[in-house]
């Protein structure tokens, strides 16, 4: 069997040897002799290779994208109508917008930000600088500026530097305006990353958030924390102690500042403050130096760090709210539901949100930034700049101090 096999395959590599030329591995008259026929991929004719098509697949020249021409036409208005109402022109009559907007959803057409940018000068997109974007107030605060861009017809890109490191935030920063992005929305959590945006020509508009006192915009971080120490005061507590957040967070400050405030302003001793860094384990972990300093309240500052210190408290023997009161910050949707439910102080980061993409778009309209305090003063859109004031949420976490 294996010299019949031999026989075949030297009878085979003769017939290949002997052609000179072929689309196939056949004889060269296009008759099986028993070889082997590769596929043909074409046909010759005329000395030149003709392509063929698979059956079944019909070829179809790729179509041209729909531009403002088509959109034009079918709507019956000039090309330069068709811009207008892409750029939310006012001089645009009611039922031409409607006809054109009409013609668009039936061609299917898609805007093309590149090309809108250079005739505008504008693309409809707000740059947004993040750090810290995993802690509540900044993640909250992200997706309520994607939903109030969104509601004035501007879309958001994000970038995330390290808020310390000049480099990363100087990255992040030229990587949105080589976005060209209409204005920048920048989170700025911590001292240091302010700095880094004072060394920075940024050079287009920009707003200041989560910088407490220092920020364009900002909850009013001092009056949240007198609201709660005075709710604990005024169940009647006089040992008040503070869980702080990180010392380098300007919103940590200006907690712990109004903690110290309200206590003076109603005469009480300055209590015990103790370090955290926003994590409910750090709450937890606090549990015994809370027990420790012999305080009947704590106001945290924040719900995360709050929740952790109800969990220790428990593990240690210590009832919550009956040996130990506690007042949180931020009202996240989990505090609601922590046993007991916690009293806390709500910020209206929608609020926050609406009026920082605001004053990027007044801003942006202008050709102006937040150190021109003309048009500041003249985008009366963008709303007050007054910090915005918090809300005390009242639970079940508080109660007059035992005995």
């Amino acid at each position: 069997m294996d010299r019949d096999l031999n026989a075949w395959i030297a009878t085979w590599m003769g017939r290949v040897s002997g052609r000179s030329s072929g689309a196939g591995l056949g004889p060269a008259d296009g008759k099986d002799g028993g070889g082997i026929r590769a596929p043909r991929t074409g046909a010759v004719a005329g000395g030149r290779c003709r392509p063929r098509t698979l059956a079944g697949v019909s070829e179809s020249k790729p179509q041209r994208a729909v531009g403002v021409r088509d959109v034009a036409a079918l709507a019956g208005v000039s090309r330069q109508t068709v811009s207008r109402v892409l750029n939310d022109h006012p001089d645009v009559a009611p039922d031409t917008r409607a006809r054109v907007v009409s013609a668009m959803e039936e061609l299917g057409y898609r805007m093309n930000n590149a090309a809108r940018a250079l005739g505008t000068h504008r693309t409809r997109t707000i740059g947004v600088l993040a750090s810290d974007a995993l802690q509540y107030g900044p993640s909250r605060s992200m997706a309520a500026i994607e939903a109030s861009a969104r509601e004035a017809g501007y879309w958001i890109t994000a970038a995330f530097a390290d808020s310390g490191d000049e480099a990363s935030v100087g990255q992040a920063i030229e990587h949105l305006r080589a976005q060209a992005v209409d204005g920048l929305i920048v989170f700025a959590p911590h001292a240091r990353t302010l700095d880094v945006l004072d060394a920075l020509r940024i050079g287009i508009p920009t707003v200041i958030l989560h910088a407490a006192e220092r920020a364009d915009f900002s909850v009013d971080q001092r009056a949240g924390a007198r609201l709660a120490v005075a709710t604990l005061a005024d169940a009647g507590h006089q040992r008040i102690a503070h869980l702080a957040g990180p010392a380098d967070w300007l919103e940590a400050e200006g907690r712990a500042t109004g903690f110290a405030q309200e206590l003076a302003a109603r005469g009480l001793p300055a209590g015990p403050v103790f370090s955290g860094d926003w994590s409910p384990r750090s709450g937890h972990e606090a549990a015994a130096e809370v027990i420790a300093s012999g305080a009947t309240a704590v106001f945290a500052a924040n719900d995360q760090m709050a929740l952790g210190l109800i969990g220790g408290l428990r593990a240690a023997g210590v009832d919550v709210p009956e040996q130990i009161s506690i007042v949180g910050f931020d009202d996240v949707p989990e505090a609601a539901y922590a046993w007991p439910p916690l009293t806390t102080v709500r910020q209206d980061f929608e609020e926050l949100a609406r009026r920082a993409v605001a004053r990027v778009i007044a801003l942006g309209g202008s050709g102006a930034t937040t150190s021109d305090p003309v048009a500041v003063a003249s985008s009366g859109s963008s709303g007050s700049s007054d910090p915005i004031a918090p809300v005390l949420v009242v639970r079940d976490s508080v109660v007059p101090p035992a005995g």
